[in-house]
C-alpha cells in the first residue's frame, strides 16, 4: 500500500503542476482505506497542496452520516482529518439522514458533479473549451477496488447499475454485499477519468482479476469494464495476480 500511496502522491503533484489543482475519486475497502492511511503516513505527503485537491467517491453506503461503514467516514479517519484539505472540495455522497432513498441521494450527487463541471467550464479560458460543460468535472485519478465477485464501486454483476448507459450516478438496491442500499458512479462516468487505478489484494480476488484481464463481459464481470482515457493501471499483489492469463504476465529479458 505504501507503493500505491507514493505513486498517488507523485501523480497528484504532477497534475497540480499542470492544472493548479487535482481531482481524485476515492474507494473504500481494506486496500483503498489502507492506501489512504499510507498517504497520510508518507513523508512525501506535504509535496501535495492538499487545499487544491478535489475529493469525490466512486460509491457510498446509503446509511447514516455517522455510520462507521461509510466510505467517506473511513477516508476522513484515515486521511482527510490528517491533511489540510479545503472542506469545499470534499464532496461526499448524501446519507440516509439527508435523503429518503438512494435514488434521491444519487440525483443529488449527480447535481454536485454537474455543478463542479460547470464551474470548471466557466473557469476554462482555453481556445479549445467545449461550448457546453460536461456532466462531470475532470477526473484525474479514479481508485477502484475489486470484490471477489468482480464488482467495482457498487456496480455488481448482472444488476441494473452495471448496465446503465446514460446516468452518471445511480442508486443501488439489493446489493449482494451489505448494506443493501448504496450510491455509485456508473461505468460511463468512471471511464471519463484520465487514469483508472484498480487496487486489489488477496487470493480471494484472483479469479475476478483473471476474468477481468481476460476480457470478460462487464455485465458479468464489472471489473473488466473500467478504462481510463489516458491509462488503466492494475496495482495488485502476488496473491491477486495468481490467475492472470499467462500472455499478460510481463517477462524480463531473461524470460523469468
Amino acid at each position: 500500500m505504501a507503493a500505491i500511496a507514493a505513486r498517488l502522491i507523485t501523480k497528484l503533484v504532477d497534475v497540480q503542476d499542470k492544472y493548479g489543482e487535482a481531482t481524485v475519486v476515492l474507494t473504500g475497502g481494506t486496500v483503498g482505506i489502507g492506501t489512504l492511511k499510507a498517504v497520510a503516513d508518507s513523508p512525501a505527503a506535504p509535496a501535495v497542496d492538499w487545499s487544491k485537491v478535489n475529493f469525490w467517491w466512486g460509491d457510498e453506503r446509503f446509511v447514516g452520516s455517522a455510520d462507521p461503514e461509510r466510505n467517506s467516514r473511513q477516508a476522513f479517519d484515515a486521511l482527510l482529518s490528517r491533511i489540510p484539505v479545503d472542506p469545499e472540495r470534499v464532496h461526499s455522497p448524501g446519507s440516509s439522514d439527508e435523503f429518503s432513498t438512494p435514488e434521491e441521494a444519487a440525483e443529488d450527487y449527480a447535481r454536485q458533479l454537474r455543478e463542479a463541471a460547470a464551474a470548471e467550464h466557466a473557469a476554462d479560458m482555453s481556445d479549445d473549451r467545449p461550448e457546453e460543460p460536461s456532466p462531470l468535472p475532470r477526473l484525474d485519478v479514479v481508485l477502484l477496488g475489486v470484490g471477489p465477485d468482480a464488482h467495482i464501486a457498487s456496480l455488481f454483476p448482472e444488476q441494473a447499475g452495471i448496465r446503465e448507459k446514460d446516468r452518471t450516478v445511480v442508486g443501488v438496491r439489493n446489493s449482494p454485499k451489505p448494506p443493501p442500499l448504496r450510491i455509485s458512479l456508473t461505468l460511463p462516468a468512471i471511464n471519463t477519468a484520465a487514469e483508472v487505478w484498480m487496487v486489489v489484494a488477496g487470493e480471494d480476488k484472483a479469479g475476478a482479476v483473471g476474468l477481468a484481464l481476460a476480457g470478460a463481459n462487464p455485465v458479468q464481470v464489472p471489473a473488466s469494464g473500467p478504462r481510463g482515457t489516458s491509462r488503466t493501471l492494475w496495482l495488485i499483489d502476488e496473491n491477486a495476480a495468481s490467475r492472470v492469463p499467462q500472455q499478460l504476465v510481463r517477462k524480463d529479458a531473461a524470460g523469468a
